[in-house]
């Protein structure tokens, strides 16, 4: 393969690899660090909306997705008491007309695996497990890359997609930890054969409720219901994914919901719960040789369903900015100020839904319909929408 520079990649989750097919595409060798001894991404589900189903579309991958995805016929907003439904918007074919590209719903570990295969087939070897990067310095015309537990690697810049919890953040921002947001999340997935008819339809469902709201939606090709519950919550400090909660103490946060969602959430094998995390939008990634992505530059409160897709628009834009510049300094220069504002504005109005979805005037219900009517009415909704949507991170001008 012809080289135009080695670049190292920290973090080997969705915007690490995204990245790395994006470099590979412009000729870079790229070489990935990822702490965990194996290529495997915990989670559930995912919404990849027209802006970054373009660029997985743009890299090939569409025919492998397709039996994992969902592109689910529509959205809908449900009131938590009654059950009550508001239309948001149709996807499906509609998107695709308007908007160039599909909407699709995934488990997070498909996505993962489908660009996993993608960068290990193009770039065989690239990928070294069970090594986190942890500091980088000038070493030469380049950098030397520190392991936390001893090695030292060699590469012409750094890339750091090493998560909300990034060390490298700290090195390029200075110390900056995350703040907890007083939100708990709960996570599950339901075989969708164990629903009853009317809550299998292929749709994404966002319930509102005051201090709360539960987001339901398809994936693994229609096998599975993903289901997440957010509740306003300061009793809870756990960081993990993984950690395991019960149905007892679930339905404590959700049993005086409607009977829909209690029937969801007593068919979750096993819920698991973590606190939502969140920073101030701040500049500052790029630091010389070594830039931040993802989720390390801006991570993201969930409630515009753009994490994912923000971090392919990464990959996408920096490719384009590594091609184009002469050095990965200028490059790294320009990526940040072609991402930082769109990136603030979808935290800061990922931010502004929460209070949208958890709104104290929703536990009344005759104030409740109002309020869903004026909220979510045509017009609000696409100038909510339709600009995340419209990005095309493949030809913005550099």
């Amino acid at each position: 393969m012809s080289s135009r520079g080695r670049i190292a990649i920290a973090g080997a989750g969705i915007a690490g690899l995204g990245t790395a097919l994006a470099l590979i595409e412009q000729g870079f060798e790229v070489r990935l660090y990822e702490q965990s001894s194996q290529l495997a991404e915990v989670g559930a589900g995912l919404q990849i909306s027209p802006n970054g189903a373009r660029v997985l579309q743009h890299w090939g991958l569409e025919s492998e997705l397709k039996p994992l995805v969902c592109e689910a016929a529509g959205k809908e907003i449900r009131l938590w008491s009654t059950g009550q439904r508001w239309k948001l918007f149709d996807l499906g074919e509609d998107c695709r007309s308007r908007f160039g590209a599909p909407y699709w719903m995934v488990h997070r570990g498909d996505l993962h695996q489908v660009l996993a295969r993608a960068v290990q087939s193009r770039a065989p070897g690239c990928i070294t497990l069970s090594t986190r990067i942890v500091a980088a310095q000038p070493a030469g015309a380049g950098i030397r890359l520190q392991a936390a537990d001893g090695p030292s690697f060699d590469a012409d810049a750094l890339i750091a997609a090493d998560g909300v919890h990034s060390l490298l953040r700290q090195q390029c921002l200075g110390e900056d930890k995350p703040q907890f947001m007083d939100l708990l999340a709960w996570r599950g997935l339901v075989p969708m054969s164990r629903l009853p008819d009317h809550l299998r339809s292929p749709v994404g469902t966002n319930w509102v409720g005051p201090g709360a709201h539960v987001i339901t939606y398809p994936v693994r090709g229609g096998q599975l219901m993903n289901v997440v519950g957010i509740v306003e919550r300061g009793d809870w400090r756990g960081e993990s994914w993984n950690e395991p909660g019960s149905h007892e103490e679930l339905l404590q946060d959700f049993g005086r919901w409607h009977d829909d969602v209690r029937t969801l959430m007593n068919h979750i094998d096993q819920p698991f719960k973590w606190a939502l995390l969140g920073r101030e939008p701040r500049r500052g990634w790029a630091h010389g040789a070594v830039c931040l992505l993802g989720d390390a530059a801006h991570p993201t409160l969930p409630f515009l369903a753009q994490g994912a897709n923000m971090a392919l628009e990464d990959a996408a834009v920096m490719g384009r900015c590594l091609a184009a510049d002469a050095s990965p300094a200028e490059a790294f220069a320009r990526f940040e100020s072609l991402r930082w504002q769109r990136t603030a504005d979808i935290v800061n109005r990922s931010r502004d839904n929460a209070k949208r979805f958890h709104n104290p005037q929703l536990a009344d219900d005759a104030l409740a319909v109002a309020y869903v009517d004026r909220e979510w009415q045509p017009e609000s909704v696409r100038r909510r929408y339709d600009w995340l949507f419209e990005y095309d991170p493949l030809n913005v001008p550099l």
